[in-house]
């Protein structure tokens, strides 16, 4: 049986793939914008609209339920996380633009901004994957997880026509591209 968990940690496996990748885009003297602009969309519609979708919604509640407070402890670190994730989404989106309008900074600006986003996921996603998650799985019914499940594959197809497998094959093109 595949647990909501499970599906949470697969959505991680696509999210480090697409930091990765920003890692190596952020290495080039001049990316191409239709890329630096597909990671902004993909970290919008797959990692913080989807994923982040899903654990904000349905697994944080839930967690609420069972006593875990998102004023503080590690529901509450979780979404202070997603919103740093998400301030750093709108310093790429920001210095794009303005890299695109020929200001000589604002590339630099995007990179570190990248850089952050992708070594704040990297740690969020080992704080779930073996903290977070953990302490779900362990009071979770296999009932409130499979209605959990139930849930995230509303909102993965929900999405795109195509739903989740869209975004995981346009992360895949994109990794293949530099990694």
């Amino acid at each position: 049986m595949k647990t909501a968990t499970e599906n949470l940690e697969n959505d991680h496996n696509y999210i480090l793939q697409l930091t990765e990748t920003m890692e190596k885009i952020a290495e080039l003297e001049e990316p191409h914008v239709a890329d630096l602009e597909e990671v902004v969309d993909l970290i919008r519609n797959f990692a913080d609209g989807m994923h982040h979708t899903k654990e904000e919604n349905f697994l944080f509640p839930l967690l609420g339920e069972k006593g875990f407070s998102k004023e503080q402890g590690p529901v509450a670190v979780m979404l202070n996380e997603h919103t740093q994730g998400r301030n750093y989404v709108k310093g790429m989106i920001e210095n794009i633009s303005l890299h695109k309008e020929g200001d000589k900074t604002a590339l630099g600006k995007v990179y570190a901004n990248m850089s952050g986003y992708a070594e704040l996921l990297r740690n969020h996603i080992t704080k779930e994957n073996n903290i977070l998650f953990r302490m779900a799985d362990n009071v979770f019914s296999e009932q409130e997880q499979q209605d959990l499940l139930t849930e995230f594959v509303k909102i993965e197809n929900a999405n795109l026509p195509a739903g989740r497998q869209s975004f995981i094959s346009r992360i895949e093109k994109l990794a293949g591209n530099y990694l």
